[in-house]
């Protein structure tokens, strides 16, 4: 009860803040929301200094109390300064930059002074809410910005409102209505304006992301697939290829010195190293493929995608090569979402059939790590019946070994010391992909068998989302490869020793729900699913329709509408006259709005048209009240008429502001009462 006593009179008060205060709240409400989604990207000092000077703002505007001096302002900014330089090490570029922004815009509203200080706090934050695309272009990002824009816009039209206490709903309208007036531009830009890359095809740091790695150590994978958010879509222009199909290769890892798998460094010429030599078979499945951003120079594509001119990968302004382990690689990392079209081979061989020196490097181990593995593999090669056995038997012992030895697959295998291998195949037998994996790439080196790792995603959501199935980054994979004569490389999963569920049925392990998904599961996990998936869908037609939005759309477009091989000329012909033909439509909707009166304009002429009627001498720049006055003088029959026009008087300019279904009330009894006062004079 007390609670809602306090909750009350905190209402009154604000109901009876003066105007300035009111619109000052709402301002400081507005950026706010504006800086929050940057506090997951800004230094803690910068938050912290932010959510203080806005609190403190807000004080001031509550209580009315003096606004600081402009020596303390400088003060904080000096400071804000100091700490920037000491944590990004420069002024400049996109953290320092930002950094430097938040602090201008929140200091800024210390010094709300007037109307030309409310327009400097206005427009640093529009340009703030450009800043966030820097960071993140998602459809929740795109929504939360246009909330922004909303209030910044209201705050601006309070602004350019000086006379009574207009209703904030009152200013939220005409700011809504300014913004959809522009909607046409906007929509006519973003179709048509030419296109150098992806829309805010911005450098984006992609460093702290989770993901694929270019290096490998147990525990690895399975940290990323504690990640659930989405790695890539895929589309299939055919038929779907079963779970166990579905690998997409990553980052393939050869060189192991203990600890860590990389990729290898190889000790032989080019000549001597092994080749792709990719042999295909039955018919491609073209697929096209969304991939989220990512740190690392390569494309997870489906094996087997060849450089072949009707298969490979094309993505406009990137630099692709297939490498000798059929990994594609690009020129730099992955900052913007990418759309990629490719066709696969199923079916496949690849790597030399014969013996090649480079092979050597595959069979290379670290000295003095894991001696009970290799001593391992030393007396299975000792068995009568494996001496001289191809690796495929040898793959096959392995593999009935993991199967047999009561290993068990999970996502928290803890934590491996110095020879993990060691300890993995022996002593724990708790492991993630990369753990079955590793292990069995040592082993078959032990035997003399060429062998290595491979990464990246294996499967997909059970079900698909807008005809795109996802693969998220719990579908991260580590799976191997070994050399077999005669054939080339083999894929060979370990995982599925032990989990065949994983691979034949495209499903990782998935980590524990946090707290809300946690309590949606508990409730229905039904609806959790659904609401996820419908959300998912939204968020991609938005990556596909808007962010993916390419040149080569605007081209089909071109053609669509009648343009044979259209050009960059076409383009910009096409966007220039249509900005033309909008020009003059507006010019002609000035001329004719130009003809049109305010409401408050016309209902002055109006009354000065009935005054005169009745002899009395008003000019347009009299005020109700004057007019009242001079109404008086005709008698005292007039009194409910020159009453009338003080209460208009009032109306327009008393705190409470006028709204015009007011005055329209009011026109109708200033009519009624004049008639009667007419009626009621002697001179009548």
């Amino acid at each position: 009860m007390q609670t809602l006593r306090l909750a009350s009179g905190l209402g009154l008060r604000a109901a009876h803040l003066p105007r300035e205060a009111r619109d000052t709240l709402f301002h400081i409400v507005v950026i706010a929301w504006t800086v929050l989604p940057h506090l997951l990207h800004l230094p803690a000092w910068c938050g912290v200094m932010a959510g203080a000077v806005l609190l403190w703002r807000a004080r001031l505007a509550w209580t009315g109390a003096k606004l600081p001096s402009r020596w303390l302002v400088s003060g904080l900014l000096a400071l804000a300064t100091a700490l920037t330089l000491w944590g990004e090490r420069a002024l400049l570029g996109k953290e320092a930059g930002v950094t430097m922004l938040v602090v201008l815009l929140t200091l800024k509203t210390l010094e709300l002074r007037a109307r030309r200080d409310a327009l400097v706090v206005f427009f640093l934050g529009f340009f703030l809410v450009l800043t966030h695309f820097l960071y993140s272009q998602s459809l929740g990002t795109g929504l939360w910005m246009l909330v922004a824009v909303w209030g910044l816009l209201t705050a601006l039209v309070l602004a350019h409102m000086p006379v009574g206490r207009p209703p904030l709903l009152a200013a939220g309208s005409v700011a809504a209505k300014a913004a959809l007036l522009g909607v046409p531009l906007m929509a006519l830009l973003f179709v048509l304006f030419p296109r150098i890359g992806p829309l805010w095809g911005l450098p984006q740091d992609a460093a702290g992301r989770t993901g694929l790695s270019g290096s490998l150590r147990m525990g690895g994978v399975a940290e990323i697939a504690n990640d659930d958010s989405i790695a890539l879509r895929v589309r299939f222009f055919g038929a779907v290829p079963r779970p166990d199909q579905l690998y997409f290769r990553g980052p393939v890892l050869s060189s192991f010195d203990g600890r860590e798998w990389t990729r290898l460094v190889p000790t032989f010429p080019a000549a001597l190293r092994p080749r792709a030599d990719v042999e295909l078979f039955g018919e491609p499945l073209r697929y096209e493929m969304t991939l989220e951003p990512s740190r690392l120079p390569l494309l997870p594509l489906l094996e087997l995608t060849p450089d072949r001119p009707d298969a490979a990968p094309r993505v406009p302004g990137w630099m692709l090569t297939l490498r000798p382990d059929v990994q594609w690689q690009v020129d730099r990392p992955i900052g913007d979402r990418l759309r990629v079209t490719a066709s696969a081979w199923l079916q496949h061989r690849h790597g030399p059939r014969q013996d090649v020196v480079g092979l050597r490097d595959l069979v290379q181990l670290p000295a003095g790590f894991n001696p009970r593995t290799l001593q391992w593999a030393a007396d299975l090669r000792a068995q009568p019946d494996m001496l001289d056995a191809d690796p495929r038997t040898l793959a096959g012992a392995v593999m009935r070994h993991i199967r047999q030895a009561g290993f068990v697959y999970t996502l928290e295998p803890g934590t491996y010391g110095r020879d993990a291998v060691d300890e993995f195949w022996f002593d724990r037998k708790l492991g993630f992909c990369e753990h079955f994996a590793s292990a069995f790439v040592v082993v078959m080196r032990a035997l003399d068998v060429p062998a290595r790792i491979v990464t990246g995603y294996q499967g997909t959501d059970p079900l698909p989302q807008d005809g795109y199935w996802v693969v998220r980054q719990s579908n991260a994979h580590a799976w191997a490869e070994y050399w077999q004569p005669g054939e080339g490389w083999v894929r060979i999963d370990p995982t599925a020793a032990v989990a065949p569920e994983r691979v034949q049925r495209g499903r990782s392990l998935q980590p524990p729900p946090g707290l809300v998904a946690g309590a949606m599961r508990s409730f229905s996990p039904e609806v959790a699913a659904q609401l996820r998936a419908s959300w998912e869908a939204i968020n991609n037609r938005w990556n596909q329709w808007v962010l993916n939005y390419s040149r080569q759309q605007q081209f089909n477009l071109l053609e669509r509408l009648g343009v044979q091989s259209p050009s960059w000329q076409d383009l910009a012909s096409t966007l220039i006259g249509l900005l033309c033909a909008a020009s003059l439509a507006g010019a002609a909707w000035a001329w004719w709005d130009r003809r049109r009166q305010d409401p408050w304009q016309r209902l002055q002429l109006c009354v000065q048209a009935r005054l005169r009627e009745l002899g009395v001498d008003v000019q347009a720049h009299h005020a109700p009240r004057e007019r009242a006055a001079r109404l008086r003088a005709l008698g005292p029959a007039f009194e409910a008429a020159a009453a009338e026009l003080d209460a208009l008087d009032r109306l327009r300019y008393a705190g409470q502001g006028a709204r015009w279904q007011d005055h329209r009330g009011w026109w109708r009894r200033f009519r009624q009462t004049l008639a009667q006062s007419r009626r009621g004079s002697p001179a009548a």
